[in-house]
């Protein structure tokens, strides 16, 4: 049994790497429940039609990484690479899409199975919103806006940027996708073969390309701007202004782009340069045609996710587990009493802990050893008085208290 490991691309969340991951957690679904999101959790397993639609057949994540198997009743299911998906299909199938808008956070496992590398697992874990349910550029700026809170309260918005794109409307990118259909293939002796691929399918697509004789090419290929209509470029007017009022700084990126064609209007990724290649920490953006791909209505839609093992690493502190207070029983006749005492402390809040063995001295060393705040010391002349000692393990001060002030006394104090 010893030589058993954690399986290729998984982890353990153990001591640092769980306060890490937890602060991450509970930091956002603070800040998301202040901007109105209620969290929903999804099964980490689907339909495998519920990728299969939202992220396209011929995508990289549905070709190769989705976690795909048959259950013993034949049903095809996949382990979720994604959250977005889950909850529009979560959203239709509950009947919520009369009741709209929908302002969702969820956090939790996702799989993929590429090769694992730092910030990069086979099960890693995200966080996400989704804005369902409004088409007006300021729910585009207010989703952004509270994905940059959330890095700012974990203390990271300073190493982050912003960058925002428009994929315009569906009448734009019709037009621009004929451009660069046009520009690729006056080019195509010069593509990669995985791009010459796409070039018919999904010409937006190698504008993602990392083959450096497609980076060269994509350089100077049409741009979207020069394509939007009117009522795309009064969009992103508007989600700009929006962004200024709202004090979200960013920069316009161009070559932010999204592959499926019910992706539109807004796309942006919030990256940092401290984390080497895998450099993108928050990305999102308007989704209106997914919830119709799920069997709904076509609904407007906007929405994030963020990498939680990728936002943990760029903390500059691991989060301080809260500390305890250790009782400390001295002689059997104090034991019911500093049991009745460790279930007042819990009661009030106080994270409290007790040893089960040993004499004076052990216990005292346990107390320390787990970084108590306090030891409260209870032998036979404390309860035949009604008193306990306690004592700050931090300077070494002590004070007597009645039993039944000792709870209040340490629910008072930090830490």
């Amino acid at each position: 049994m010893s030589s058993l490991q954690p399986v290729r691309g998984t982890h353990d969340l153990i001591g640092e790497a769980q306060l890490r991951h937890a602060h991450v957690v509970q930091t956002a679904r603070r800040i998301a429940g202040l901007y109105g999101f209620d969290e929903w959790t999804t099964p980490i397993f689907e339909d495998t039609r519920v990728f299969s639609r939202s992220l396209g057949d011929t995508s990289d994540v549905v070709s190769k990484e989705m976690y795909t198997f048959e259950d013993r009743g034949g049903e095809s299911l996949t382990l979720r690479p994604e959250g977005t998906a889950a909850i529009c299909r979560a959203l239709v199938t509950n009947g919520l899409t009369q009741s709209l808008p929908q302002k969702v956070f969820y956090a939790g496992p996702m799989f993929r199975y590429e090769r694992p590398q730092k910030g990069r697992y086979r099960q890693f874990h995200q966080i996400g919103a989704e804005l369902i349910g409004a088409a007006e550029p300021l729910a585009d700026a207010e989703t952004i806006a509270m994905g940059r809170d959330i890095l700012a309260a974990l203390g990271i918005a300073g190493d982050t940027v912003l960058e925002l794109n428009t994929l315009g409307d569906a009448e734009s990118r019709v037009a621009w996708r004929a451009a660069l259909i046009a520009y690729f293939t006056d080019l195509r002796d010069q593509l990669s073969e995985e791009s010459l691929a796409r070039l018919e399918r999904n010409p937006l697509r190698i504008l993602d390309s990392k083959a450096p004789q497609d980076r060269a090419l994509v350089a100077d290929a049409p741009r979207i701007g020069a394509y939007l209509t009117e009522p795309a470029r009064a969009f992103w007017d508007g989600l700009r202004s929006a962004l200024d009022l709202l004090g979200v700084p960013f920069r316009e990126n161009p070559g932010i782009v999204r592959g499926l064609d019910y992706y539109g209007h807004t796309a942006f990724e919030f990256v940092t340069e401290r984390l080497g290649a895998q450099g993108t920490v928050l990305a999102g953006g308007r989704y209106d045609g997914l919830v119709a791909e799920m069997g709904g209505p076509r609904t407007p839609a906007i929405g994030w996710a963020g990498g939680i093992e990728r936002l943990a690493m760029l903390l500059d502190a691991t989060p301080a587990a809260p500390r305890p207070v250790a009782v400390v029983p001295l002689g059997e006749g104090a034991s019911a009493t500093a049991l009745l005492l460790l279930q007042s402390l819990r009661a009030r809040g106080v994270r409290a802990e007790i040893a089960y063995r040993g004499n004076a001295k052990r216990r005292m060393e346990r107390a320390n050893r787990i970084g108590a705040t306090h030891a409260i010391l209870i032998g036979e002349d404390e309860v035949a008085r009604g008193v306990a000692q306690v004592k700050a393990l931090d300077d070494g001060t002590q004070a007597e208290l009645a039993l039944d002030a000792v709870a209040p006394y340490l629910a008072g104090r930090d830490g």
